[in-house]
């Protein structure tokens, strides 16, 4: 019979090769998990803190509902909060985080980024408790350090720090992405072009300006190419929804991509969101409608 340890590195490889395409796995994928070794392995269930029965008493993974009302969240240091299940420190549940601290065990993060959809981080470590907030602490890692005695160190704290925090950059961008794809039914707000793997969450306000936030009222669904010249402003979005395109590109002659993919778009009207909470901020259009101006 596989040991937990063989189970654990087989459930990273399961991951590894369900994430080359695409690094959201619905809960359906999750909770039916795999076979191994004659057992099913899921890697979910409706508790939040989740160990399979082949396991005896530390969890495989900790996961994080789109709604949680456990308020999980990130550190001031940039490592992520994970809160106790319930508010007793004995419940089995913690006590099989705190095993996992204690022995350097390694878990999956998954994080809800809408409901069914979740974002899958590996290794991830307990390095901390703190009671006072009823909340472990926790740290991703580096696919390569699995089972080291890298969970000592500065090196290693540094590592970590570093990792983590890139993965929360990773869990606002892929939310970003996933909430304006679903409200424009995954197709291109611009050409209808319906691939999302072709498709991009576009800001109208850059994220990295302080209105820019990752909002579906500051995004846009859009192909790659209309992603492209909408960032360079060679096509622009007025307040009341309208496509504006750069003179100089309706005055160019060219092949039909520029004839039918561009220049026939002048004028007209966006794809809209159905829902009204929803729809393109017009003052966050107005802000970048000013920017396409200047640029022309």
């Amino acid at each position: 019979m596989a040991s937990e340890e063989q189970i654990r590195v087989a459930v990273f490889q399961w991951l590894d090769e369900q994430t080359r395409v695409d690094d959201v796995l619905s809960w359906h994928v999750l909770q039916q998990g795999f076979r191994f070794g004659g057992r099913i392995i899921s890697l979910v269930g409706q508790q939040g803190i989740w160990k399979p029965k082949v396991f005896q008493s530390v969890p495989i993974s900790i996961r994080t509902s789109h709604s949680s009302p456990y308020n999980d969240g990130f550190t001031a240091d940039g490592l992520l909060y994970y809160r106790y299940r319930g508010t007793d420190p004995s419940h089995h549940e913690n006590a099989g985080l705190r095993e996992a601290m204690h022995r350097r065990v390694p878990l999956v993060y998954f994080h809800g980024l809408m409901p069914g959809k979740y974002l899958a981080a590996w290794p991830v470590y307990i390095v901390g408790e703190d009671p006072a907030q009823q909340a472990f602490i926790v740290a991703l890692d580096d696919k390569r350090y699995i089972y080291p005695d890298q969970a000592t160190g500065a090196e290693g704290e540094y590592r970590r720090r570093y990792i983590t925090t890139t993965f929360r950059t990773r869990l606002h961008q892929r939310s970003f992405r996933l909430r304006v794809l679903a409200a424009y039914q995954s197709q291109c707000a611009f050409c209808r072009l319906r691939r999302a793997e072709l498709l991009d969450a576009a800001h109208i306000i850059p994220d990295s300006d302080p209105l820019g936030e990752p909002t579906v009222n500051n995004g846009l669904a859009l192909c790659k190419i209309h992603h492209a010249a909408f960032d360079r402003h060679f096509i622009g979005v007025t307040p009341d929804y309208r496509i504006v395109i750069r003179k100089e590109l309706l005055e160019e002659e060219d092949g039909p991509m520029l004839r039918h993919g561009i220049q026939a778009m002048h004028g007209q009207r966006l794809v809209l969101p159905r829902k009204r909470t929803e729809l393109p901020d017009r003052d966050l259009l107005a802000l970048r409608y000013e920017l396409f101006q200047r640029a022309m």
